[in-house]
Order: structure tokens, then sequence, then C-alpha cells
């Protein structure tokens, strides 16, 4: 307890608290280092503080990208502290109570808190005191992590630990439009305006999905809204997404909130490898947007351009665009993006096929808009978190869906003897040897399997998926020379292309021998 005056000293109760947190810090003046980035900061508070407030300063070096507080403190005896903070220039926020964690960047901040650049130098925490009872006193503690720019940070996620738990096919839209870019909607008297973003989330919502990606065009302005409202949304997985905009073509990027590069061909992204360069140091992941639009005064690079000269650093490629399918009819039509995928992973490029709706309506029931969540990005992962998600699609086991029935999915084995291979695994296999094809079909139990493979994309088996008994599909390959991969599509039974599956990657010593040839991509046997 500190006392309220103490002899020879002459110091006022109030700054006995002040003291008693500095001296915490003694040998930093900002703070005791409790990691490479992160400054604790002590304290106690007395019935002396009651309805006063505590200024705690720390500082803040130069390129700090994010500032994240953590605070707690003892709760008995009904003590409340009240939390806020202040930079060198002013009054940055006040979440009084009702937060006991709060973040801060140049591109959002939790609800009560300014985003905005972070300036270097002393900061301070403000705690508010409006209750303590006499005789008590209450210990505090708050560790304040600094990350600097150019470093992943934690704060880019909106949705700490997990949505849901446990492992399965999570599906989602990865590519969506609000009035933070060129979104719109009917307003309540019908006058078009810039849509809110609770719209799209909603709609998502009502879809089923389990996660979204907003990817408002080179702009941030968003994520401050994003990170207020997965608080409330919180079954839903909000992703931090943008579309680079360029005029060689668009990318969406995925877990990153911090600035980056857009004007590509400029000083400031002279090639794309400047772009990928800040989204891979702050732990994002790019993929190229509609490839297969064209490019003009239509639509100002929308189609593909730009030169890629390490495709590894791809990791995916929008495969299906809500916008093409419903000017087109088709996945397949002049618009797709199948053929670009195809041609990328014919190179030996690893890059997973996704898909999203584009969707800039989130009230649009017809014409050029696509709905919310069609087509969608079903995904394997552990976990319904932004590090599952996101790993997923890395990883490759993730599948299209194009407009099949709710709950029907598609999977992958291919086997060589005794080793296998999912979607988006590697298979190494021995020269001629034979390839066992394995597809998993669930809800669609009319629908016909297509396997196809490497050099154009050529189906090289069809099947239907069983009525009765387990939905497993199984073909035989023997490859030929070159094939690098090969996949499980399936169609409904009037044709139309539905799910789309990610490969499974092919790997050999040696060149395999063909017996004879089937689209050039080998000997293909059907089991009964």
């Amino acid at each position: 307890m500190i006392p309220r005056q103490t002899e020879g000293w002459g110091l006022h109760p109030h700054a006995w608290a002040v003291l008693l947190g500095l001296l915490c810090l003694l040998g930093s003046p900002g703070g005791v280092r409790a990691g490479p980035n992160e400054i604790e900061l002590r304290g106690v508070i007395t019935q002396a503080d009651h309805e006063t407030y505590v200024e705690v300063p720390f500082s803040v070096p130069e390129n700090t990208e994010r500032l994240t507080v953590t605070f707690e403190y003892d709760r008995s005896n009904r003590t409340v502290i009240d939390l806020g903070i202040r930079d060198p220039n002013g009054f940055r926020g006040w979440s009084g109570g009702n937060r006991s964690t709060f973040t801060l960047a140049s591109s959002d901040a939790t609800s009560a808190y300014i985003p905005g650049f972070l300036p270097p130098g002393e900061w301070r925490l403000i705690l508010g005191v409006p209750n303590i009872r006499k005789g008590a006193s209450a210990s505090w503690s708050a560790r304040v992590r600094l990350d600097p720019r150019g470093a992943p940070s934690p704060g880019s996620v909106f949705h700490e630990g997990a949505v849901r738990t446990g492992p399965g096919w999570y599906r989602g839209d990865l590519h969506t439009h609000s009035g933070h870019s060129d979104g719109s909607c009917d307003s309540l008297s019908g006058r078009r305006v810039p849509c809110p973003v609770f719209r799209t989330l909603e709609a998502a919502r009502a879809a089923g999905l389990d996660f979204i990606a907003l990817t408002e065009h080179n702009s941030i302005s968003v994520y401050p809204e994003l990170r207020a409202l997965q608080a409330y949304y919180d079954t839903l997985l909000v992703l931090p997404g943008r579309e680079i905009t360029t005029f060689q073509g668009h990318a969406n990027v995925f877990g990153v909130t911090s600035p980056l590069p857009f004007q590509l061909g400029s000083a400031r992204a002279p090639t794309l490898d400047a772009v990928l360069d800040a989204v891979q140091a702050e732990g994002g992941l790019l993929s190229i947007n509609h490839p297969g639009m064209p490019s003009g005064e239509a639509c100002m690079g929308c189609g593909w351009t730009a030169p890629i000269p390490d495709c590894r650093r791809i990791t995916a490629v929008e495969i299906a665009n809500g916008g093409g399918l419903r000017l087109t009819g088709s996945a397949e039509g002049p618009l797709s993006g199948l053929p670009f995928w195809e041609g990328l992973l014919d190179r030996g490029c690893r890059v997973t096929g996704i898909a999203g709706s584009d969707n800039h309506d989130p009230d649009a029931k017809g014409g050029g808009q696509a709905p919310v969540g069609r087509p969608a990005t079903v995904v394997y992962a552990p976990e319904l978190s932004q590090p599952a998600i996101l790993e997923g699609l890395r990883r490759g086991r993730v599948f299209v869906d194009l407009g099949a029935p709710a709950g029907a999915s598609v999977d992958l084995t291919v086997a060589s003897g005794k080793a296998q291979a999912g979607m988006g695994g590697t298979l190494f296999t021995r020269p001629a040897a034979r390839l066992r094809l394995t597809a998993i079909v669930t809800g669609l139990p009319d629908a016909t399997v297509e396997f196809v493979a490497g050099g154009g994309g050529k189906p090289v088996a069809r099947t239907p998926v069983p009525v009765l008994g387990r939905p497993e599909v199984t073909a035989e390959l023997r490859p030929g020379p070159g094939l690098k991969w090969v996949r499980a599509d399936v169609r409904g039974p009037d044709g139309r292309l539905l799910l789309v599956g990610s490969p499974v990657y092919l790997q050999n010593g040696s060149r395999a021998v063909t017996e004879s040839s089937h689209n050039g991509q080998g000997t293909v046997t059907l089991r009964p």
C-alpha cells in the first residue's frame, strides 16, 4: 500500500502511484523489456488515486508500425481501472473499462482508438480510476508490443484464436467490395450509395459462409470497421484482404493490414517482385485475380499482363470470378482463369486455384453481379482461424465450388505403390509406375468425376459417382513424359462444371514410359 504522505519527500499521494510505476521501469526509460519487441509496465493503485487519472510514460522507437497493449489488474474489492492512451502529439483513444487489450496501427485500430502514424517518442498509458475502496490497493501490469515496419504482426488478425475448432472443409468468399472502394447498394430511400461494410458481412452470414475477405482496391480504410464488426460477427472469420489494382493486372493480398505498394511500373514498385517483397515481408500471400479478363477501356488492367519471373512466389490464382461467370454463364467460357492457371501448373508452378464472387452489391440478384459466396473457395483446415485458412491456401488442399448444392465436396488421393499424396501434396513416383487415382465426392450422387492431367488440362478419365455405397471413384494412370500434376473435377448431370479440385503434384527422377497415347497424358485404365 502507498501512504498518503511521506515525511521529508513532500510528494502528493497521487504522485506516489506514478513514482511506483516508474520505479518498476528503473534501468529502462521505456519500461522493462519483456521480449524483443515488448515493454512491460507495472504499478499499484491505491485509494489515494480514487477518481484521478494516472499517466504512465513509455518510449516508442522510430519505424514502429503497430502498438498493442494488453492490460491486467487486481479487480478485487470492486476496484475499477479505465484505459486510454496518448501519443507525443495528443490523445489517441479511450476504451474505459470495456477492453483489456487494444491495438493501433497506421492501417487500423481497435474501436475507440484512432488509427494512423505512430510517432516516436514518449507515449502515455492513461489509467482512470473511477473506484477503489478505502484501505485497498490494486496492482496492475501492461504489456506493450511494438511491431516494427516490415515485420509480420499478430495485430493483423481481426479475431484472436479460432472462430471454430476442429478440422473440416471451410467455405468462404475471397473477393468482395464495399463502399470503401467501388461497392454500392440502395439506401433505405432507394438512392444509390457507397455500400456499408456490414451489408457484405450480413450477406456472407446469410449465405452460410465460414470466412470472407473484403478486398478493396488498394485501400486500407476498411480495416478499422472490419476489426469492430468481427467482434459482432463472431461465427464468421473476417480475413484482412486487399485488391492490388495495377495497369498490368489485379491481385488479391490476404493476411496483411500494413500499407503496400501498388503503383506497378513506377519508382515505388518497378516490378512485381517489389510488391511480392512487401507482401511476404508481412507474412501475407498473393493471388492473381481474373487473369482471363480483357484489359482495355472496358476494364483497365483487369487481365493479367505483368511478367512473373518467379512463379514460386505466387500462392494462388483466381480460376473463377463471379462477374465472369455471370457474363458468360460458364467457368469454362472466354473469361475463364482455368487456362492461365493450368499454364502455370505446366511450368511446374505450385499454385492453388481459388475463386471469389467479386461482389460489389450485396443485394445483387442478377445481371453481371454475382451474389456473395458464389463461387466459393473451400479450404480444408484444422480449425477456422486466420493462420489455419491462410496455411490451407498455401498447402493447396482446396477446391472451388462453382454452384454445387450445399455440402458438396471433392477430395483426391493419388497413390503409387505404398506412397500416396492428397490435394496440394507431392507424389514421388518411379519410372513407368502406375498411378491409382481415388476421388471422394459427397453431396452429388448424380455427378461425374473427371480426372484432368497436365499438358493443357485435358481430361484423362470420366466416370459417374456411385449412387449407392461409398461415393468413391477410382482410375489408373500411367503418366506420360513430363507429367507434373493431376486433379479431380466434378460435373453435374447436365455436364456443367460444379467443383474444381486442386492438383496432386507428380515428381520422379527420370521420364516414365508411356504405353500408348491418350491426349498426350498416358494410359488410363478405369476400374469398375
